[in-house]
């Protein structure tokens, strides 16, 4: 028997632990609501005026959501963790999280269990999340080595679980380890549109203090922050990140939209939160490239997103290094610096 709901013609299966329960207390109404009556016709238009009839399709329009979604929560975690020079974490729970997708998979295949691979990725993740952080504080210089432990040995563990069911659930995980657009249900969608929200109003409201904990822990420690606390909260919006990108990107290339992005901004940008717009834009422009190409040459989605977000780093790179300043970038500046100016003479001093 199927639990059914009008949302693109599809159905949730009851033994989805993760969406069906939201979907009975209309968590995911709001969003349904957006992609049948907001999104959904706004792409018909752009469809019409671009010739496209890709962009018709709902579950297109689902992949190119969940995509925009994961171009704005990747760079938003990834700014902080690259600034932090902890970039690797984010490719050690996406290695977890594979040992968490397996995990679940065994379970229900050893002990006819209906748990969702997708909670579980979110409990080992996030377990293993504050367990690096804990090796990181302990480890001091050799993090690196913290890291690179837990990130083989939740591989290891993950395809120890693969094999103990004489490879029986290695079907079932394909599409975590590699994406898929056509995994992309609705639900999936809902949970990263519910993760954007969740890790966005997560960091506004804690920037401040994780702009001094990112930069100088030790300051932030005068100050009177919870400095822990913080490096914490921050290792844990990274395990919600891929974990909830894993649908579409895979863990093999979740980690890059964390990185990618952040390492072109920073090859332009003048200022920290300039470093995250630009990332954002960067994230955007690749997601929306790497979905299109996916479709028109039938490849990978997580692939095609990843590729373009290094073909980005490389024009800003390039860039950087000829001296040349994108037109963004050099309009942002003059804003800022007409404000800073503005300042000044409010304060009395003189313009240069």
């Amino acid at each position: 028997m199927m639990f059914t709901l009008r949302r693109l013609g599809e159905s949730v299966p009851p033994d989805n632990v993760i969406a069906t329960p939201l979907f009975a207390v209309n968590v995911f109404a709001p969003i349904e609501w957006f992609l049948n009556y907001v999104f959904g016709p706004g792409m018909d238009v752009l469809a019409d005026l671009l010739g496209m009839p890709m962009l018709e399709y709902p579950y297109m329009q689902r992949a190119y959501l969940a995509a925009l979604c994961i171009a704005l929560i990747g760079p938003v975690v990834g700014t902080f963790l690259v600034h932090r020079e902890m970039a690797m974490i984010s490719d050690t729970l996406a290695h977890t999280a594979f040992a968490g997708v397996a995990v679940g998979l065994f379970l229900n295949s050893a002990f006819s269990l209906t748990l969702s691979p997708l909670l579980t990725a979110f409990v080992v993740a996030i377990v293993t999340a504050l367990l690096v952080e804990l090796l990181v504080e302990h480890a001091g210089a050799y993090s690196d080595t913290s890291l690179a432990i837990v990130l083989t040995g939740g591989f290891a563990v993950g395809s120890i679980l693969i094999t103990a069911t004489d490879g029986g659930i290695a079907v079932g995980i394909d599409a975590y380890l590699f994406g898929s657009l056509a995994t992309v249900s609705t639900e999936s969608v809902g949970i990263l549109v519910l993760m954007s929200v969740l890790v966005g109003s997560l960091v506004t409201l804690a920037y401040r203090p994780l702009l001094y904990v990112t930069f100088d822990a030790t300051a932030a420690r005068a100050a009177r922050l919870n400095v822990r606390l913080y490096k914490r909260l921050m290792v844990v919006l990274t395990a919600l990140v891929v974990v909830s990108a894993m649908q579409i990107m895979g863990v093999i290339l979740v980690a890059a939209m964390l990185v990618v992005p952040v390492a072109a901004a920073a090859q332009v940008a003048e200022s920290f939160k300039q470093s995250i717009l630009l990332a954002i834009l960067a994230a955007e422009f690749a997601a929306i490239a790497g979905v299109t190409l996916s479709y028109v040459y039938g490849i990978a989605a997580g692939g095609s997103i990843v590729v373009a977000a290094i073909a980005v780093y490389a024009v800003a790179l390039s860039s950087r290094k000829l001296g040349y300043r994108l037109p963004i970038v050099q309009r942002f500046s003059d804003r800022q610096s007409n404000h800073h100016r503005k300042e000044l003479e409010v304060d009395g001093g003189k313009r240069e």
